[in-house]
Parts: C-alpha cells; structure tokens; sequence
C-alpha cells in the first residue's frame, strides 16, 4: 500500500533577525524555483536566511542572499549556495508587492522556508523598518509577558 504525502508544514529555516528588525506589513506565501541539490540540502536542513530579501523586477519576484549549502554527496553539477532563485506569485500578489514597496520605507524580506507537503514554500513579507527605541520596547513588553506567563505557572 502506497505512502499518503504529508500534507502538513514543516520548518526548514526561519529570519528571526527580519523580526526583530522589522515590523511586519503584510505576509504572502510563495513557491521557489530550485534544482534536485538544492531540494536535498533543504531536506536535510542546510539553509539560512539570515541576509536574504526580496528583489522585484521585470514584473517577477527573486530571492537574494537565501544561502542553502551545497549537497555533501552532490558531484560537479552542485549548486551555488548563494544562486538568486526566482519566487512564484500570481498575478494579482505580485501587484500587491509592487504597489506596497513603492511606498517609502517599506521592503520585502523572508522570514521562513518550509515545506507544504513535498513541496518547499516562503513566507515572504512587506516590511517596515524600527527604530533603536522601537526594538526596546518590543524587547521589554516580550520580557513582561514572559514574566507574567510565570508568574502564572507558579501560581498553580
């Protein structure tokens, strides 16, 4: 009897970075066009996104900067880690993103890889920039909620 594919999501990498920095606009989900090694290296979890962002242009959405590691066992047909990859949008998305970006001030960037499936998905978002003071104040009102969720624990 034949194996069901999964349909659920699981996490390759993840741009914990972009949240810190940024505050989030708007998300849209997106396919990437990538090669078998590339495919292996993410099903083995060889990827960051640590400077990766979004660049729009000839009306088509590329990944810059997303490195993947070059499969172990590949040969000399191997990938190169920091290959621009083209994203897959509709239409109707990529004219969204177009008309949000050109807005001063707003970027897209990723902030996660996963899989959809058997598929590999990005989550990709319009973004904002924050300020020093924007980035404390994220900080303190994590570490107050942090406080209270124990504060509550102990309680019981």
């Amino acid at each position: 009897m034949a194996k069901k594919p999964e349909t659920g999501e699981r996490l390759i990498a993840s741009n914990k970075k972009a949240l810190h920095d940024y505050f989030v606009v708007q998300k849209f989900e997106a396919g990437i066009v990538l090669t078998g090694t590339e495919m292996k290296s993410l099903r083995a979890g060889k990827a960051n996104l640590k400077d990766a962002y979004v660049l729009l242009k000839n009306e088509e959405a590329y990944l810059f900067g997303a490195h993947i590691s070059p499969y172990t066992h590949g040969n000399l047909q191997n990938h190169d880690p920091e290959r621009t990859r083209k994203l897959l949008l509709n239409r109707k998305e990529l004219d969204k993103l177009y008309s949000e970006t050109a807005e001063k001030g707003l970027t897209v960037v990723p902030l996660r890889l996963y899989f959809k499936g058997a598929r590999v998905k990005a989550e990709i978002a319009v973004v904002r920039g924050k300020k020093q003071y924007d980035k404390r104040d994220t900080e303190r009102t994590r570490e107050l909620d942090r406080e209270a969720a124990q504060a509550m624990k102990e309680r019981r």
